[in-house]
């Protein structure tokens, strides 16, 4: 889309611009301090050379949008709800203080989560860019953009092989009886005990291992005992689950979001069904009343322990998906006035109650099966993939009322969740590549994208594949994010500049914030997250397989996943800065932490009125700076001559 010369020269006259256009219709506006462009030094010729701004520039293809705000909320609501608040939550409750954890996981929510949820749908609003290109705000720091898509890629590539695992046992719970509830001797050892077995008086007494945890290890995932000799090569069932999963995802994300707009209805709605559903079974059970009393006991003693801190930052993350991209992405086609920060308050409490929805009803259940085995319910709790496909399934197959339709629910619901949230984060890897190039077919890019996790999926879908899996989670998608969240609070608080952050928030959907927000994205947040992360730096142990700690193989290629996408901050900031022009390196530094001609409102109309808006809001928006901030990063914009 093209911007007509005479459009340009008479926004120019009307906005007053120091400076003027040229034959071509070229106007050069430069992100600099007031002071500099009135009266003080003025920039070279070759610095305003590298800052110019075509106006009439190609704009590039109108971005598409969602097909009305609900789709939006959806979408978001079934990124932000998914595996994790199933299975990762309520263990990671009871491990930190059971009801006493809802303390520092609230606060952390309202502190930290929601306020950076709401920066990533500003962000990402304001520009209708993703994660990557939304970083023309300060091209230094585009490196965390492109650290934060790698780390989305890692945790993708593994996600879809957790459902992968949901879809083979999806299609087991149709048989009759579930294959899991006795011990098969296709697969079973002699370890293998199901309830109707008395083993008291037998030498495998207190060594006994459930049919469901041998069902689980033998037969599904044909487990190693450790990974010195190998992974071993893909289990073909799993394989084609691990198939289906991106064809389910392709089929998503293929027409961009006016079809993944349209699935999040369901895959945002039909969970809800299910775990109310289940919680309704669940609560009639023997047992269900010590389970849900277990799960929420505080521990009162336990709040004050950093480590629990430490558990619900980690959580509030991994469950809203803040730092990963796909809220930016998301942001992005939204409408430029959507009301977000009401939209961010809906989805970040929706996702908190979820988590507390399906704590009550998975420790119900747990309940009803320590209930049936007569034991203390610690024995029967998991975490993770424990929790879903041992725990879970066991306590099922006890269900004397139809134990296959449950299944079939359970782990539909499991599958939606992870549908939700790993087609949100493949679409903003394809988001990430469709803004450098748009002038491919994102279809296109799709496919070839789901070729490539397919086959990056294999991985973990071999005998080895779930202590790889625990690798790529802690290196690739966990360490790397806390480095990258609080790199992207302080370069937009800080490079950018709070206050023209504000200010753009405040033209696009006509809210003042308050000096909170400047203490919140400016101070606290970065602070509390270098905390945490030090914390965990102290604390760190390499990863163990039972017992054992990891091959050192293996902890060394988990800390090269951290160092690629730690690297591509120093990469692309060298980048950045040896394309400006300037005398000295530091005037080239300085250059490059300014936003380049592509930054703002996508809508040519719209960028127009910005700039008028930029131009009008200068001297009063220099009138309120803070003295304890450097005033050259904190200047409005001004167009210079």
């Amino acid at each position: 889309m093209r911007v007509p010369l005479n459009s340009v020269n008479s926004v120019a006259s009307t906005l007053n611009l120091v400076g003027s256009g040229d034959a071509n219709g070229h106007i050069n506006e430069g992100f600099v301090p007031d002071g500099e462009a009135k009266g003080g030094k003025q920039p070279s010729k070759e610095a305003n050379a590298s800052s110019s701004y075509k106006l009439d520039v190609e704009i590039g293809e109108e971005r598409a949008t969602w097909g009305n705000p609900v789709e939006f909320l959806m979408s978001c609501i079934s990124m932000s709800v998914g595996l994790g608040n199933i299975w990762r939550f309520p263990f990671t409750a009871y491990e930190n203080g059971g009801g006493a954890f809802l303390i520092p996981y609230l606060v952390v929510l309202y502190f930290i989560g929601k306020p950076l949820y709401f920066l990533e749908m500003a962000m990402g609003q304001f520009s209708s860019y993703g994660s990557v290109k939304i970083w023309e705000v300060a091209p230094i720091v585009k490196g965390i953009g492109y650290g934060q898509a790698f780390a989305t890629w890692c945790v993708v590539t593994y996600y879809t092989s957790l459902m992968a695992l949901v879809s083979f046992y999806f299609i087991a719970s149709f048989q009759d009886p579930l294959p899991w509830a006795y011990c098969d001797p296709a697969w079973a050892d002699e370890k293998c005990a199901d309830s109707s077995m008395n083993l008291t008086n037998s030498s495998m007494f207190g060594k006994s291992e459930s049919p469901t945890d041998q069902y689980f290890r033998r037969n599904v995932l044909q487990q190693i005992e450790n990974i010195d000799d190998g992974i071993g090569a893909p289990e073909w069932r799993l394989t084609l689950c691990l198939f289906f999963s991106w064809i389910v995802i392709f089929l998503i994300l293929a027409k961009g979001v006016s079809s993944s707009g349209k699935a999040a209805y369901f895959t945002a709605l039909f969970p809800y069904f299910v775990l109310i559903t289940l919680l309704v079974r669940g609560v009639t059970l023997p047992g269900a009343y010590e389970g849900i009393m277990f799960y929420i006991t505080p521990q009162w003693d336990k709040i004050l322990e950093a480590k629990v801190w430490y558990a619900a930052v980690t959580q509030c993350f991994f469950s809203l998906s803040v730092s990963f991209g796909p809220i930016v992405m998301f942001s992005s086609y939204n409408n430029f006035k959507q009301p977000i920060y009401r939209d961010s308050l809906i989805i970040s409490f929706m996702d908190t109650g979820t988590s507390l929805l399906a704590g009550v009803t998975i420790f119900a259940i747990l309940g009803h099966l320590a209930h049936e085995l007569d034991v203390d319910i610690t024995k029967v709790v998991k975490g993770g993939t424990g929790l879903a496909f041992i725990s879970y399934p066991e306590a099922i197959a006890k269900m004397a009322f139809v134990p296959q339709l449950f299944a079939v629910l359970f782990f539909l619901m499991l599958f939606t969740l992870g549908v939700g949230s790993a087609s949100s984060l493949t679409g903003c890897v394809i988001t990430v590549i469709n803004d450098d190039f748009p002038q491919w077919k994102r279809w296109k890019i799709t496919a070839v994208v789901a070729v490539i996790g397919f086959c990056c999926g294999l991985v973990y879908v071999t005998p080895g594949g779930q202590y790889i899996l625990d690798l790529v989670d802690y290196f690739g998608g966990g360490f790397i994010i806390f480095i990258m969240a609080i790199l992207e609070t302080f370069a937009i608080s800080w490079i950018y500049g709070y206050k023209n952050l504000i200010r753009d928030i405040h033209f696009m959907i006509g809210t003042k914030l308050s000096f909170y927000w400047v203490v919140e994205w400016g101070f606290f947040i970065p602070v509390t997250l270098l905390a945490i992360f030090v914390y965990s730096l102290f604390k760190y142990e390499p990863l163990k397989i039972g017992d054992s700690y990891m091959p050192t193989s293996a902890t060394t290629a988990g800390w090269i996943l951290t160092l690629i996408a730690v690297s591509q901050i120093p990469i692309w900031a060298f980048i950045a800065v040896r394309k400006q022009t300037g005398k000295t390196i530091f005037e080239k530094i300085r250059n490059a932490c300014k936003p380049t001609k592509e930054w703002g409102p996508k809508n040519p109309n719209t960028h127009q009125e910005w700039l008028k808006y930029c131009k009008e809001n200068e001297t009063e928006v220099s009138n309120k700076s803070w003295k304890f901030y450097k005033r050259w990063t904190q200047k409005p914009y001004v167009i210079n001559e």
